[in-house]
């Protein structure tokens, strides 16, 4: 069909694991029809879990795109990965909607991932929803479900629907007010939306005191109704059941009448510029303007090779249209323009202002790319997600020698698809490290590397990325003199160094006087300065948050060279750190670990036994507990297999990067003791 920027819906689902978003995107599409029939997560026919390690272990990995027709709109749908160790992709997703549907088990009620995904999307200026799922299953109260949310994300939670016939129905509590439900009468719950509704402007709140509601004009109640959503003044509630499609059609009426198009949500954080110089800019969802599009997914497809999924903000993309890929200065021509359908691929004329669709074979492109086509809108980007940091790591060999290409290419396209996936290459070791959100994310990627391009590998746990600093101030000095023989090596640096704050990085700050160092050979200082940072003082590892200051020095008019400067600087900053406190810094991240309460005990002694401390526990539905605690990440090699092991397979655990902080004093003797520095010669 075709259609306009005013009748797209874009919706994310997402939530905590097992409160049947893919049920629930199956059953969306069958009632708009694009699908005949839902498919099931048991039978492994579901649009969105069509990779063969999501079918086998029966939960979504990735997002999954789809768009369905429903009553005159085009809703494209994301089905996100609901387990912690999937963040990148469901974040990602959300560079993409206007709104966020956030599901929730009527059953177990809200969890750790619930209140995650509703800070994401709140942080991120989305309209939001929730969708409690399950209601006619045994064991649901959707009373207490809806209780538990208004507790917990606030009163501005109000349903637009109630649970009917012990679930077997919902009937609307917005647009009528008679009834019964199994929440109560319906007038009740009626009363508070509109109340909550009208308050958010003066305007309709004085024509609904003067004249009640039936004075207020449809477009007044649906204008107030978006600034809401908007402005995070309400968070509607929707009940339904996706695997007997009680709630389906109406939760696509919703988001017919109710949910924002392209032109209504919040502006899209666009910047121009970098660093402290970007300033937002407007992108216009107009299908005429110059086009603005932003990648929001990668796919290394084996048939149409790199596939970048985006979102349209503004102007039109045709097929044969030129656009540039961020700042580059040659445009690619858009060959083919596909719409996605989970797995297929479905060939479009255009897309606009608003809408989702994929351009293939396109190796510029990457994760969060801008494409336009004039160099007017060079230089732009969107606000950066707030990705957590992947600090679980594994070193990967090839298993067979000859493959190291092919392991590199394989690591490098898996890379591009997962912004929480990262690969890097330690020089001091000379080792190839993954690094992703937990144990089973990067084991779901060894799993790829073998499926997916047949690359088999050897893997080992990684050296910690500690890294050094000081405590305290002090002065270095060096004079570096050689002389062979005609003209020799003269540089004399004087220099102090000063701790920064935490997280602070490096300064490095030029007070000579009088020219005792002359401009010319300050670079050389600060490279010499740079060869310790890179390669550290006392035990090896990168120096961070210091600021060296030189101060005086010397130098000769024939034999000052930079190649003295540079090792004169370097041994200075050496002589300051040693007489500055020197630390070795670990790396302390924030743990959560998932497993049935009567493990806790158990847990809460390993975690002790690691110099852990704990911030909190939170007791779940179905006797789950989720534990939270900061933790040096040196403790916690083999983590995965104690917790296997204490909780008989059923505990999981993802990490995110908190801050550093110095290593106790018998751990930096070790790590000193176990650096063998190379001595150059002076």
């Amino acid at each position: 069909m075709s259609y306009s920027t005013e009748s797209i819906r874009n919706v994310a689902l997402a939530g905590h694991p097992g409160a049947g978003k893919t049920t629930l995107f199956e059953a969306l599409l069958q009632a708009g029809g694009a699908v005949q029939t839902a498919g099931t997560i048991e039978r492994g026919s579901t649009v969105s879990d069509f990779d063969p390690i999501e079918k086998q272990r029966g939960h979504s990995i990735d997002a999954a795109i789809a768009s369905t027709d429903h009553a005159g709109i085009h809703v494209n749908l994301i089905d996100t990965p609901g387990y912690p160790d999937f963040r990148g992709p469901t974040l990602s997703a959300l560079a993409a909607v206007e709104t966020v549907a956030v599901v929730v088990d009527a059953d177990s009620g809200v969890a750790y991932g619930t209140r995650r995904m509703m800070e994401h999307a709140k942080a991120r200026g989305l309209c939001r929803a929730i969708v409690v799922n399950k209601i006619d299953h045994e064991g649901a109260d959707p009373a207490r479900v809806l209780d538990a949310i208004r507790e917990s994300f606030g009163p501005e939670c109000l349903p637009l629907n109630l649970p009917a016939e012990r679930g077997q129905a919902v009937i609307d509590c917005f647009g009528a007010n008679q009834g019964d439900s199994d929440l109560g009468p319906v007038a009740d719950w009626h009363q508070k939306i509109i109340d909550q509704v009208v308050e958010i402007n003066e305007t309709v709140m004085e024509h609904y005191l003067d004249l009640g509601e039936g004075g207020l004009s449809g477009e007044e109640l649906h204008n107030a109704f978006e600034q809401c959503l908007r402005e995070g003044h309400l968070v509607p509630v929707l009940f339904c059941s996706a695997r007997s499609g009680v709630g389906v059609k109406e939760l696509l009426d919703v988001a017919e009448h109710l949910f924002p198009h392209p032109g209504e949500a919040n502006a899209p954080p666009f910047l121009k510029g970098v660093g402290e110089q970007a300033k937002p800019i407007l992108a216009v969802p107009n299908a005429k303007a110059h086009v603005i599009a932003d990648v929001f997914k990668i796919v290394n497809d084996p048939f149409v090779g790199k596939l970048g999924v985006f979102r349209v903000y503004q102007g039109t993309v045709r097929k044969d249209t030129q656009l540039f890929v961020d700042d580059g200065k040659k445009p690619f021509k858009v060959g083919h323009l596909f719409k996605l359908k989970g797995k297929d691929h479905v060939e479009i004329e255009q897309a606009i202002p608003g809408d989702i669709a994929a351009v293939a074979k396109v190796e510029e492109l990457h994760f969060d790319a801008v494409l336009h086509d004039s160099h007017d809108e060079d230089h732009i980007h969107l606000a950066p997600l707030n990705f957590p940091r992947p600090m679980f790591g594994l070193a990967v060999e090839a298993a067979s020698k000859g493959q190291e290409q092919k392991l590199a290419t394989a690591l490098h396209k898996l890379a591009e698809e997962d912004p929480c996936f990262h690969v890097e290459h330690e020089t001091e070791t000379n080792e190839t490290v993954i690094r992703g959100l937990s144990d089973l994310h990067l084991r779901i990627n060894i799993d790829r590397l073998k499926d997916k391009y047949s690359v088999e590998v050897k893997v080992r746990p990684p050296r910690i990325a500690y890294r050094e600093t000081v405590a305290g101030k002090a002065e270095g000095h060096h004079r570096h003199k050689k002389q062979t023989g005609g003209a020799g090596q003269f540089g004399e640096v004087f220099l102090r160094v000063e701790p920064l704050p935490r997280g602070g990085g490096f300064e490095f700050v030029d007070e000579v006087k009088g020219g005792t160092i002359p401009g010319q050979f300050l670079p050389a200082v600060e490279k010499g300065v740079r060869q310790v940072l890179h390669d550290g003082a006392v035990a090896g590892y990168p120096l961070q948050d210091v600021r060296v200051i030189v101060y005086d020095g010397k130098y000769h008019s024939v034999d000052s060279k930079e190649v003295a400067f540079v090792a004169a600087g370097k041994k200075a900053f050496l002589d300051a750190i040693g007489k500055a406190r020197p630390q070795v810094l670990e790396p302390i991240v924030e743990l959560e670990v998932n497993a049935p309460e009567q493990h806790m005990g158990d847990i809460s002694g390993g975690l002790a036994s690691k110099r852990a401390r704990i911030s909190g526990t939170d007791s779940m539905r179905g006797g789950e507990i989720v534990v939270r605690a900061q933790v040096p990440l040196s403790e916690l090699e083999g983590y995965a297999a104690e917790l296997k092991s204490v909780t008989a397979g059923r505990g999981r655990y993802s990490l995110d990067f908190s801050h550093y902080e110095p290593v106790p004093g018998h751990v930096q003797q070790k790590l000193v003791e176990a650096y063998k520095p190379r001595h150059e010669e002076d």
